[in-house]
């Protein structure tokens, strides 16, 4: 008995992590069209902001800050779509908790 022939080992050997993408990206949650559509989404709400910043004078600004205010907001929500839905913290949060918000 000494020999340990009798004892066999109880621990199974250690897995490999696996190997994990850059930023943990993944296409799984937005499939087909939905990507390009918000990437698209992002991107015209990204000029819109841009060319409100080109206009210097105007003489009546109400549109013009509520179009400012509407195409900054679209672009910041585009963003946070594309990078809830584009990364892990889909899994993390729970598919009924991104319904939700």
């Amino acid at each position: 008995m000494e020999n340990g022939a009798v004892y066999n080992e109880t621990t199974e050997p250690e897995a490999k992590p696996p190997r994990r993408r850059p930023f943990r990206c993944t296409l799984r949650h937005l499939p087909g069209w939905r990507l390009p559509a918000k990437a698209v989404q992002a991107l015209f709400s990204f000029v819109a902001v841009t060319c409100e910043e080109i206009v210097e004078d105007c003489s009546n600004c109400g549109g013009l800050y509520f179009f400012e205010f509407t195409s900054c907001s679209a672009f910041l929500l585009s963003l946070l779509i594309l990078s809830v839905y584009c990364t892990d913290v889909y899994e993390t949060l729970g598919e009924d908790k991104v319904e939700k918000l």
